[in-house]
């Protein structure tokens, strides 16, 4: 019979020790004594360890992912605007060469359009009530109290705003939608002690039994139907005509052959029920994020979109629209180390840049639609796997 664990075995001995480099090295001391794993690329790490702090727990080292660089990308966007070379971090073979791809044709085409449409961040607590009637007075009680809901969750913060409140009554719960703008932030840790604020107030002006901060209904890192409406970060379209010449030349098929492709890939969708429509939205989300410090789990909501072919006289119209891109260039990762001097790399470090660095993002994954479709319409998806995700040295999974 194995023996149960020790407690000096269940907790790291250097669990509160802080963050300096000799703490680190003495957590990571104490995890490669008991599991026997040898952790010398773990310890290579250039970030300070004190910069850590408040992005990460027991820390033993940082990971490395490899780092690549696509465009040229044109934008023509309300913030982002100029040519630009996006930084893409992935372990993904052919990912960089086939955004890249798609981003010499579009800049070939005269560049993308992009725009911010809305912007705003949202999170939705539960009250419970004795019943369905205490419910909906409840809920009238709240639409008619928002000034002094505002003035409770604005107390919390310098940079949130709530712009609105919309109470949902259901059985004997309460849904209340709390909206906000959060500047340049992501603002979820924000929005959540202000409406944690907000509902404190409501529980001593109105009495409900209790409240739970989150119900679901903000699809908070999780796709759903409802992100399709906007409302939960920034809502973004970035769109372009490709001429017929380019679409030859750059991708080998023609504008017909593209939208013939997405219309029946529109059908495979509606078959399996998918929450939006679009190709790899997800792969360039994952590659930026991870690449410039956001909050990466947001890449399920992120990633609910919609993605739109038509062939127009010989030309490709191709756009993608993002309704609940959840993006920032301060706070969360954004100043950590490699992560803003990729937002550097970008003009997208710091305040004022959330907005341009959004239509960047809807731009990349516009990019990357067009190559993905036109690899399908060409036939060479599998060709373009082989040569740049496959030959690795020593690759033994063929």
């Amino acid at each position: 019979m194995t023996e149960p664990l020790k407690p000096v075995d269940l907790v790291p001995r250097f669990h509160n020790q802080g963050y300096t480099a000799d703490d680190v090295a003495a957590r990571r001391a104490w995890v490669e004594a008991r599991t026997g794993a040898m952790l010398p690329i773990v310890a290579a790490f250039a970030i300070p360890s004190e910069q850590m702090r408040g992005n990460v727990e027991n820390p033993i080292g940082a990971v490395q992912m490899p780092l690549g660089v696509a465009g040229p990308l044109a934008i023509h966007g309300g913030h982002a605007d100029g040519v630009f070379y996006v930084p893409l971090a992935t372990t993904e073979g052919a990912l960089v060469r086939s955004y890249e791809r798609g981003m010499i044709a579009l800049t070939r085409a005269g560049g993308v359009f992009a725009r911010v449409l809305r912007d705003g961040n949202v999170i939705a607590p539960v009250f419970v009530l004795e019943d369905a009637a205490a419910a909906v007075a409840f809920a009238e009680k709240v639409a008619a109290d928002v000034a002094a809901i505002k003035t409770d969750a604005e107390s919390t913060t310098t940079h949130g705003r709530l712009t609105s409140v919309t109470p949902r009554p259901a059985g004997r719960d309460v849904i209340v939608e709390f909206h906000y703008e959060t500047g340049d932030a992501q603002g979820m840790n924000m929005i959540a002690a202000a409406t944690d604020r907000a509902c404190r107030g409501l529980v001593e002006r109105h009495g409900p039994a209790r409240f739970l901060q989150f119900s679901g209904l903000s699809s908070e890192k999780r796709a759903s139907g409802a992100l399709l409406a906007g409302g939960k970060g920034k809502t973004v379209t970035a769109a372009a005509r490709v001429p017929a010449a380019i679409l030859t030349s750059h991708l080998h098929a023609g504008a017909e052959q593209i939208a013939d492709t997405w219309r029946r890939s529109v059908i495979g969708h509606l078959h399996a029920h998918s929450v939006g429509f679009n190709a790899q939205y997800a792969n360039g989300l994952a590659a930026l994020f991870i690449a410039c410090g956001q909050d990466v789990a947001n890449v399920a909501n992120a990633a609910v979109g919609v993605t739109d072919f038509e062939a127009i006289d010989g030309d490709l119209h191709a756009s993608v629209t993002l309704p609940a891109l959840t993006v920032a260039t301060v706070g969360g990762g954004t100043a950590l180390g490699t992560s803003r001097e990729c937002l550097e790399l970008l003009g997208c470090s710091g305040s004022g840049r959330a907005r341009k660095f959004a239509e960047i993002v809807a731009a990349t994954l516009l990019a990357g639609e067009l190559s993905m479709a036109a690899a399908i319409a060409s036939g060479e998806f599998v060709d373009a796997h082989e040569t740049y995700g496959r030959n690795r040295p020593g690759r033994t999974d063929r």
